[in-house]
């Protein structure tokens, strides 16, 4: 039973941002030029590095549920590829942005005992994608604050490959997808014309239980067109069904370029 259980400990661990264009209108001096109008449309991405470290209850393999206490850099040791990035098309009041999550993860093991094994290779995949759609419901020259909504498409898998001994050859694959509606705030405040803090707080459920997502940071623009931000963000979900568990917190600093078109 201790084997099963350092199994599914190893399992647990490694589930887891136009410009404006300026019209002179003829007149006849010494009228001034007429005011900067600005295009329907602007857009923004952001890639992003997110430094998380990932807390909770994991069961997969019909294997006992699993506490699971993983700080980033036992996260990173075992780290293949990881895609993040946000992204914004905005319209006066109106808004849709979308942020992507995946994380591919792998590490090759010795067997533990009295397993009929000698090597155990273990692979982990985790997306989440949210899209969603907002309406400022304050907005002004220093910013504005977004009522948003929107749906988040989760996908958790782990894949088991055993070598050596009576279990050479075996292998077993567990994973689960499933939906959430999330409903919140997000928001912008230009503290100086280089310095704005940005936020949200996002929360549902669904498919999950409960499926929540925090954060914020401080950005500094070097030009219209570019800027960086560091913040902090915290996201969990609480998944069980058909004996698999993803009750989990992920959460950690964040670093991205924040691009404006």
């Amino acid at each position: 039973m201790k084997s099963l259980h350092t199994c599914a400990a190893l399992v647990a661990l490694l589930a887891l941002a136009t410009p404006a264009i300026a019209a002179d209108l003829p007149a006849p001096p010494p009228a001034s030029p007429a005011p900067v109008a600005k295009d329907g449309w602007t857009y923004t991405i952001a890639p992003y590095f997110w430094a998380a470290g990932l807390a909770g209850d994991v069961g997969q393999f019909g294997l006992p549920a699993v506490h699971v206490d993983a700080d980033f850099g036992d996260i990173w040791d075992h780290l293949d590829f990881a895609a993040m990035v946000m992204g914004e098309a905005r319209n006066d009041r109106f808004s849709v942005f979308g942020d992507i999550l995946y994380v591919k993860l792998s590490s090759d093991i010795d067997a533990p005992r009295r397993l009929p094994a000698d090597r155990v290779d273990i692979g982990s995949e985790t997306f989440a994608g949210f899209a969603g759609v907002g309406y400022s419901v304050l907005q002004g020259p220093g910013g504005n604050l977004d009522v948003v909504g929107g749906m988040r498409v989760w996908h958790v898998s782990t894949d088991i490959d055993f070598h050596g001994q009576s279990l050479d050859g075996r292998r077993g694959r567990d994973s689960a997808t499933w939906v959430d509606g999330l409903a919140g705030l997000k928001g912008r405040y230009d503290l100086t014309d280089k310095l704005y803090l940005t936020g949200w707080g996002l929360v549902g459920a669904g498919g999950a239980d409960l499926d929540w997502d925090v954060g914020g940071g401080v950005g500094y623009a070097f030009n219209e067109r570019l800027s960086l931000m560091v913040g902090y963000r915290a996201l969990g979900v609480d998944y069980s069904q058909d004996g698999f568990l993803f009750d989990v917190v992920e959460q950690g600093p964040m670093l991205g370029t924040v691009l404006k078109f």
